[in-house]
């Protein structure tokens, strides 16, 4: 039987090749490890005061769109509390109420009946310079006169439309008032009743009170 000859050369040459790339498998691992580290904390920091690394979000802190959304961010809870307290004084303070036939009342020879009520903040304020200025020619946002119903009325929220009747406890003996004004101030559940002086206005300050709204029950 013929004998293999003894080959040392290609022992040493297998043994080579594999220190080769074992040592390459390995590198190539660390780089993609090394590479996905990266991705995974690009963007991190420490934190101040900690010593603690602090990750934001992958891509550069710097970026435009991420200056946008911080101001974004820091507008928003200033909004969405306006809106909230705005949608909570709609909705919840707002009930409907069961009119019977001795609610009816008349205005200007119709009758209404009331509707609802809404828990409304109200101001008062006059028809002079003093409340009015630069519009204290006497005339409405309806285009009528101050002197309108008596010179009882009021000023509300484009809500309203004119002539919209309301009832103000306290005011004008809880009539039903028509809305026949508006004011850069009164927005929302807020509403204005005229009186004739300043001083006289002054007195009714600021109050929360239940407001009726009424309807024409003959449309």
């Amino acid at each position: 039987m013929k004998t293999r000859p003894n080959k040392p050369w290609l022992r040493r040459q297998s043994t080579h090749a594999a220190g080769v790339v074992l040592p390459a498998i390995c590198a190539l691992t660390a780089f993609v490890g090394v590479g996905l580290g990266l991705l995974v904390v690009q963007g991190a920091h420490p934190a101040p005061g900690t010593g603690l690394l602090q990750v934001d979000t992958i891509g550069s802190a710097d970026s435009p769109a991420k200056a946008a959304d911080s101001e974004r961010t820091s507008l928003a809870p200033e909004l969405e509390v306006a809106s909230a307290s705005e949608e909570t004084i709609t909705i919840l303070e707002e009930r409907p109420v069961d009119a019977t036939p001795s609610d009816i009342r008349y205005f200007d020879g119709r009758p209404i009946r009331p509707v609802k009520t809404i828990s409304m903040i109200v101001t008062a304020y006059s028809p002079d310079a003093r409340s009015c200025a630069p519009f204290d020619d006497g005339i409405t946002a309806s285009g009528l006169s101050v002197m309108t119903n008596g010179g009882s009325l009021i000023a509300a929220d484009k809500r309203f439309k004119f002539g919209t009747l309301l009832s103000v406890p306290g005011y004008n003996n809880n009539l039903p008032t028509p809305v026949l004004d508006r004011g850069g101030a009164i927005k929302g559940n807020r509403l204005d009743v005229l009186y004739p002086t300043h001083s006289i206005a002054r007195k009714w300050g600021r109050q929360r009170v239940d407001v009726v709204v009424w309807e024409y029950i003959d449309g």
